[in-house]
């Protein structure tokens, strides 16, 4: 009985060791939720606005751009996973990677070849694990993205879109994230980055209806041409800021979870150390009651 007992309050300890590391970092990922969800707010605006800017320059003018115009045929197709660099955020990795998967089964039953970027070592992982290729990967600043690690993914990417495809490049880019959308949802989200998807096209005009008139200066080429980098930087960044927002988020409420579950640990291993401990008790009672009664007998 008293090994038993021994074992339980064992457990205790390592209940509560355990409920001090996950209740820390719940607080660690609190404090940086307030902050990613700031640097999300605030490139936002831009985002939008560069979206619109070369919607607007694709959809009012007659010019044909390779970033604009839709292909043919598509043979090869890009996708990026933005993954994180550290685990213990729930199904936050795993939810990305599925859905990257089944868009690449959609891709492919579509006749298209299916090249990964991965951002994130959980992705880089995944894909080691299990023998996958991939293109390019980039580790180290999801926790806190940098808008240089946005930069140089999104050249690797143009290069790739302007290159031919049987020379090894893609035909269209697609990115794959979860999205900030509370503190208890991070959805996992799909945008095809390029071609570019027209956001403000050109729409009917009524009777009384005057639609707006564009002037690109120099030309409408060489504003689609200093344009549309700065389009694919800036939605890769806002990706990113958007995923690592949702990483805190979902390392705060898995932290949460097992809180609450070591709690419910130490209450039920404190429980049974109670009953041992009585039944300890009441064995050594009987023993020395039994023991007055042999004495008293004889």
């Amino acid at each position: 009985m008293g090994a038993q007992l021994r074992v339980y309050r064992q457990r205790i300890r390592s209940a509560n060791t355990t409920k001090k590391i996950t209740r820390a970092m719940e607080l660690i990922s609190a404090s940086r939720i307030a902050k990613a969800q700031a640097r999300v707010k605030a490139s936002a605006p831009y985002t939008r606005a560069i979206t619109r800017a070369v919607s607007a320059v694709a959809a009012h003018s007659k010019v044909s751009h390779v970033l604009t115009t839709e292909p043919a045929h598509v043979d090869r197709a890009a996708v990026v996973i933005f993954s994180s660099d550290r685990g213990l955020a729930g199904a936050f990795n795993s939810q990305v990677i599925r859905e990257a998967l089944e868009l690449e089964a959609l891709l492919k039953s579509q006749g298209k070849e299916v090249v990964f970027y991965l951002v994130g070592r959980k992705a880089v992982g995944y894909f080691a694990f299990r023998k996958r290729a991939s293109v390019r990967d980039w580790v180290g600043s999801t926790e806190a993205p940098t808008f240089d690690t946005a930069h140089e993914l999104g050249q690797a990417l143009l290069d790739a879109f302007i290159q031919d495809a049987a020379d090894g490049g893609v035909d269209e880019i697609h990115i794959v994230y979860n999205r900030f959308v509370s503190m208890l949802v991070q959805q996992p989200h799909v945008v095809r980055l390029l071609p570019l998807e027209i956001v403000e096209g050109v729409e009917e005009a009524g009777e009384n209806d005057v639609l707006p008139l564009y002037e690109f200066e120099p030309d409408a080429d060489t504003v689609l041409d200093a344009l549309l980098p700065a389009y694919v930087h800036s939605r890769l960044f806002n990706a990113m800021l958007e995923s690592a927002a949702a990483k805190h988020a979902a390392t705060q409420k898995a932290m949460k979870a097992a809180s609450d579950n070591a709690d419910k640990l130490i209450t039920n291993y404190t429980r049974l150390a109670n009953n041992a401990r009585q039944s300890e008790i009441t064995q050594q009672i009987s023993e020395i009651v039994g023991g007055a009664d042999a004495l008293a007998s004889q």
